[in-house]
């Protein structure tokens, strides 16, 4: 990752093609034509006229209206539910997390597998994490170069923060594929921050959108003021209460949980227990859709949705691989978690800026 360094952008900055990648550029070439003409929305610290944005949404602006199906052609619809009834979808955003391995070992004994959005300038620094996740059998999913606002970028700088996250078939010296092994095809959005434009982009690399129906809220503590930890055991009461309701019996619940501290961790493993004893099944995104192969790649199979539940099949045996290309077992030791902490500060920010502002007349309601 040391000698990779060098054709990536810098860490944590927003990400831009790099001058001297024609890989990149010549990717962005073929697809950018085919980006829809949407203006971008707005950054933190901007101010935005409600009344400039059509009630009627043409954008399929998530964060405005939560919609899920674009509204141009060509791009698939949304991931944000689990098709199967009483059934959970679990995944932790903004990973690897350097000191991650007391949870990944929780999730191991337990044999549950789980999707992981890692970022990738966290990849970047901390790749043998990242290894370890595709190692114990976890799907990767992307969730951007540096955690931003991704309607608030201009066009390019949006597949900047996707393409060096990711590596597409044909193009090598993308983060997670260097250090994991595997050219993901999903995303999740910072914040779930998503339009048709950005949409269009993503799809163009190969990826596909995933958002959520729930939250944990995990994110909170510590980042906002008087956010209590005993609000986000709440969230989690109030998810297994709606599941005891019957609200989730004709389709389950996509479940947002973070991988981005010792509280978010450590709070998922101590509500685990009580999702397993509520939900049917807890299965990570890829197997909810039966997506048996998650990766460009062709090597990895993971399980279909009935062979995940099967009582008699043990998960570790059911997710193969045919040749291995990562060797690294568990985390060594890492960085200062600076850029983490700057991260947090970001995502604090954007999230206090946004949800400030009041959008009269369409209710805009801006989510981590």
């Amino acid at each position: 990752m040391v000698n990779a360094a060098g054709s990536f952008p810098p860490l944590w900055t927003v990400a831009h093609i790099l001058p001297e990648d024609a890989n990149a550029q010549a990717k962005w070439s073929a697809i950018k034509d085919s980006v829809p003409p949407i203006d971008t929305k707005p950054a933190a610290g901007e101010t935005f006229d409600a009344a400039a944005y059509p009630p009627d949404d043409p954008d399929c602006w998530w964060t405005a209206t939560k919609c899920t199906k674009p509204k141009v052609a060509n791009v698939p619809e949304d991931i944000y539910v689990v098709p199967e009834p009483r059934t959970l979808g679990y995944g932790f955003d903004d990973g690897p997390n350097c000191t991650h391995n007391a949870f990944y070992d929780y999730l191991k004994k337990e044999n549950q597998k789980a999707t992981m959005f890692f970022i990738g300038s966290n990849v970047m620094d901390w790749p043998l994490e990242a290894q370890r996740a595709v190692k114990d059998g976890h799907e990767v999913c992307v969730h951007g170069w540096s955690h931003q606002a991704m309607t608030s970028l201009p066009s390019e700088d949006v597949f900047a923060e996707l393409y060096y996250t990711q590596r597409s078939c044909f193009l090598a010296m993308q983060s997670i594929k260097i250090a994991a092994g595997v050219t993901c095809t999903c995303w999740r959005p910072p914040y779930g921050d998503v339009d048709d434009r950005v949409r269009a982009i993503a799809h163009g690399l190969g990826l596909r959108n995933v958002l959520w129906n729930t939250d944990s809220e995990d994110w909170q503590v510590g980042s906002t003021p008087n956010y209590t930890p005993e609000l986000v055991d709440a969230q989690y009461q109030g998810l297994i209460d709606d599941c005891n309701k019957g609200v989730y019996d004709q389709e389950g619940a996509m479940l947002l949980m973070h991988e981005l501290n010792d509280f978010t961790m450590s709070t998922a493993m101590k509500w685990h227990g009580k999702l397993k004893a509520t939900f049917k099944s807890i299965v990570p995104v890829c197997v909810a859709n039966n997506i048996t192969q998650p990766y460009v790649e062709k090597d990895i199979k993971f399980p279909t949705f009935e062979e995940y539940i099967k009582p008699a099949n043990k998960l570790a045996t059911n997710v193969t691989r045919t040749s291995t290309t990562t060797t690294a077992t568990g985390a060594t030791k890492s960085p200062t978690p600076t850029t983490r902490q700057t991260a947090n500060t970001r995502r604090n920010a954007w999230a206090a800026d946004m949800k400030a502002v009041l959008f009269i007349g369409i209710g805009l309601v801006f989510a981590i």
